[in-house]
């Protein structure tokens, strides 16, 4: 049967309210639209619905990256900061055009008006809301106007119609005007006028997604992720048969499966349960979107763009009446918490209708609420970039006049969603245990019994959302339920992957010859290393690279780095002293050493050294000024906002323990100039894992902002966190955007020398442990694989989370057939190097490749259980 025709039969398999209804709604998101390979795919699935006799009306997002790219604009030019980033956005739309044969002309009359928009705000020095929406709105209105004139120029009959005449805002009295232009509602009631209007058409529509017109004729915007809401507000006025979401996931997932790969893909699901997954931080859809297609019945349809062959998750009216189970696990951070505790609520009435108008006159909505006799705790989602700090510092002053207050900062909520939760309270048990090393803020149960939430510091927030996955994830079978896992989808043959085979997969035989000498054991290759290396040194940008040796310090692969002239970043006395002894004529300027927390008599050791010191906190300086008497120093700046993929791998925010924040930076100029100290280096690293090369830009910039206070700067350090791409298929971190983005920095800074500080870029995908499968084992749905290394050798897992890839390099070749975990021999149930992984059937003896595991491995193995790590050996 034709492809086509199954998808058609598929989607008419669901019963809509509007079975005679000529409209479809399609949205796609902004990467289903950002090449020419996915508009021929768009245009195949239009010209498939006209083909059944439906007319599709098309709204799509901004470009993929626009719409962030326009937020840093309007914040550059509020501060009269200076960037690329407007002809940034021309050049992304332009080579879009060039590859979809456009003529560029159609949008430069769009271009030119952001131009005059944002001169306007730079101007000013602020933006207010209604300049913001317009800029904004100008991402949706570029890239439709592309899309609307490649399909004209193919020969479709499509009419371009702006949103801003298809959909009018509701203004709300009882909100910010801000959150009126940027976070806008519309009505959603069917408009038989609407309808009348678009039959008269001849061909079918694209429109934005994102945007609308207030009631004054004002652009307004419907809050980020609003591209969904528009699709669903238009869907329920012309009570379309139904509305298709395309985006590049085919659905809603047990959990986010680009963090998750074992997530299993969720089938059908009722509105209620997907209102619930996708306000607890789903991801996949906006939680205003439902709303409107459930009122009116329509059946919502998410598909993936590229791979329609996936199918998907239907959203609709159940008349299934499921079994009593945890169908998802999600994760929502950049929660606030606020507690009020008074005795005198008790049985008072009134209090807390006088709390909640607090809240209300200063337009911050309540999320989460746990009530007792005496304590009343909220939850403030700032995810939305409307609450503003000083409304929340306003409603905590005059709280504290009706009840004693205390705010909690940076929480995360881990929702479990499914239905009827309360019956299985008893099979949770091991999902509580999860919990019993964190503090538990707060914990609600809703009351339509769809789910169960936990709000935890969000530096838990990652490890629990996996281990708690862990434990539901056997009871996921596929079925009617549960499909695919995300792995599963993406196990692509290795033939027709673009990215180029890892040096694991041309030396097989190689590694699998030393693996009969060792029962595991941890194997560097130096080709990569050099490559990676290499790689750094094309960046014109940066004037000295230094490695960040905590990653990994075997003897031979510092010599080896030493030898292309790349310096060395310590963190310990230790970590010098190995420099030392290998290259012991080495230029003591060439070592950074950054301590973090640590005693006075390794400062002044390293002083003596001759190395370069960096004063990571105030205390040192404030209580042992004679120490950095007469030195030139480096500082750590907090930077306020940590980066990477685990909370304990950011190192920058209010939850690190590392850096100066920002406002300590004026009690710090005048302690290094009591001491007789010279800030002539400022240092700065958000986290690990980062691959997105705004981060050092935005690092970069702040740093130059900061040498007007010490104008004695003559390097600005901005870190390592150089990502790798840990899964396959996962794009690396682009070199030439990085250096890109640090030549802005240099443009802004060309009096001082940039450093860059990366450990694990140069070393993470050099190194892979090898180890021997001891056993194998069934257990239920639950396969387990014992190999010999266990967390005592590859602790990430364990203690991050960390996502390893583990291929079975005996049968490298082979087809994957199922799901294994794999387990090493230590005394922990946390001893697992990966779960539910894609593998071929595996036999005792077998030997498993981790992969990625050349940084942050030997050098936190340990002897626990009093079993020895598996040892290095550099090929």
């Amino acid at each position: 049967m034709n492809k086509a025709v199954e998808v058609r039969r598929e989607f008419e398999s669901f019963d809509s309210p509007n079975p005679k209804s000529p409209y479809v709604v399609m949205k796609f998101g902004g990467r289903s639209v950002a090449s020419s390979d996915k508009w021929r795919a768009i245009t195949q699935l239009i010209e498939e619905r006209i083909e059944s006799g439906l007319i599709p009306v098309v709204v799509h997002s901004a470009l993929a990256g626009v719409s962030n790219a326009l937020e840093q604009l309007v914040d550059e030019a509020v501060t009269n900061g200076s960037s690329d980033l407007l002809k940034k956005i021309h050049t992304i739309h332009a080579e879009l055009a060039k590859e979809l044969e456009v003529d560029i002309s159609c949008i430069e009359e769009y271009l030119q008006t952001l131009h005059e928009l944002v001169d306007s705000v730079r101007l000013v020095g602020e933006v207010s809301p209604n300049i913001y929406a317009r800029i904004m709105a100008t991402g949706e209105l570029l890239a439709t106007t592309l899309g609307a004139n490649y399909l004209k120029n193919i020969g479709l009959k499509v009419h371009w119609k702006d949103a801003r005449n298809l959909l009018v805002s509701v203004c709300r009295a009882d909100v910010q005007e801000r959150v009126n232009f940027l976070s806008a509602s519309c009505d959603f009631e069917a408009s038989p006028q609407l309808q009348n209007e678009l039959s008269e058409i001849d061909g079918f529509i694209v429109t934005q997604g994102f945007i609308a017109i207030n009631p004054n004729g004002d652009t307004v915007l419907l809050g980020r992720g609003g591209s969904d809401t528009s699709a669903a507000y238009l869907a329920a006025k012309l009570q379309a048969r139904r509305l298709e979401i395309w985006t590049d996931v085919p659905g809603f997932f047990s959990a986010d499966p680009k963090a998750i790969p074992t997530a299993r893909l969720l089938h059908e699901l009722d509105y209620s349960e997907a209102q619930e997954i996708a306000s607890a931080g789903g991801g996949i859809l906006h939680p205003r979107s439902i709303s409107p297609v459930r009122k009116s019945g329509i059946p919502l349809f998410l598909r993936c763009t590229g791979h329609v062959e996936w199918g998907g998750t239907t959203v609709h009216h159940s008349k299934r009446e499921d079994a009593p189970q945890v169908k998802a696990v999600s994760q929502r951070s950049g929660l606030t918490l606020i507690s009020m505790e008074s005795m005198d609520m008790w049985h008072q009435v009134g209090f807390l209708a006088e709390v909640f108008s607090l809240f209300r006159t200063h337009g911050l909505s309540v999320d989460l609420i746990s009530t007792s006799e005496s304590n009343v705790t909220v939850s403030i989602d700032k995810n939305n970039g409307l609450v503003e700090s000083s409304a929340l510092d306003d409603v905590v002053k005059e709280l504290e006049q009706l009840c004693k207050v205390d705010v909690i900062q940076e929480c995360t909520a881990i929702t479990l969603v499914g239905q009827r939760i309360r019956t299985i309270l008893h099979e949770l048990v091991p999902i509580f245990e999860t919990f019993e090393e964190h503090k538990v803020h707060l914990l609600t149960q809703a009351a339509n019994d769809l789910n169960l939430t936990f709000v935890v510091g969000a530096e838990h927030g990652y490890s629990l959302l996996q281990k708690l996955h862990g434990h539901l994830v056997k009871n996921f079978k596929e079925g009617m339920i549960f499909g695919a896992t995300w792995e599963q989808l993406c196990n692509v043959p290795k033939e027709i992957i673009a990215i180029p085979s890892p040096w694991w997969f041309r030396k097989q035989d190689e590694l699998l010859k030393l693996s009969e000498q060792y029962s595991s054991v941890y194997v560097y290759n130096s080709e990569s290393i050099q490559e990676s290396l290499e790689a750094l040194q094309q960046l014109k940008a940066v004037d000295s690279v230094f490695y960040a040796m905590k990653a990994n310090s075997n003897v031979e692969i510092l010599s080896l780095i030493h030898d292309t002239n790349t310096n060395f970043e310590c963190v310990s006395p230790g970590e010098i002293k190995r420099v030392l002894e290998v290259i012991p004529a080495i230029d003591r300027k060439r070592i950074l050493f950054t301590p973090n927390f640590s005693h006075k008599s390794e400062y002044i050791w390293a002083f003596e050294q001759g190395v370069w010191v960096t004063l990571d906190n105030l205390h040192p300086i404030r209580e042992w000024p004679e120490v950095f008497a007469g030195q030139d120093i480096f500082v750590r700046i907090d930077t306020g906002e940590g980066r990477g993929h685990h909370e304990h791998v950011r190192t920058a925010g209010s939850l690190s323990k590392f850096g100066i924040p920002l406002f300590e930076l004026d009690e710090l100029t005048g302690l290094t100039s009591a001491a007789g100290a010279k800030v002539v280096g400022l240092h700065a690293h958000t986290g690990s894992g980062v691959l997105n090369p705004e981060n050092w830009k935005n690092t970069g910039m702040q740093l130059a902002r900061l040498t007007e206070a010490f104008p004695q700067v003559e390097y600005l350090d901005v870190g390592g966190g150089l990502g790798i791409p840990e899964k396959p298929n996962q794009k690396p971190l682009d070199m030439n955007s990085l250096n890109e983005a640090l030549s802005e920095v240099k443009n802004i800074a060309s009096n001082v020398k940039i450093w860059i500080e990366p450990g694990r870029f140069i070393v993470g995908h050099a190194g892979v442990l090898l180890t021997h499968v001891n056993q194998t084992k069934g257990k239920g749905e639950v396969r387990y694989l014992g190999v010999d290394a266990g967390m005592n050798t590859l602790i990430r897992p364990a203690l991050y989370g960390a996502y390893h890839e583990i291929v079975n390099l005996t049968r490298l070749e082979e087809k994957s057939s199922g799901l294994f975990t794999i387990v090493g021999p230590i005394c922990e149930t946390g001893d697992r190097l990966g779960s539910d992984r894609m593998l071929p059937e595996t036999e005792e003896s077998d030997v498993l490749l981790v992969a990625n595991a050349g940084a942050y491995g030997y050098v936190m193995s340990s002897q626990y259980n009093l079993r020895e790590p598996a040892p290095e050996v550099l090929i």
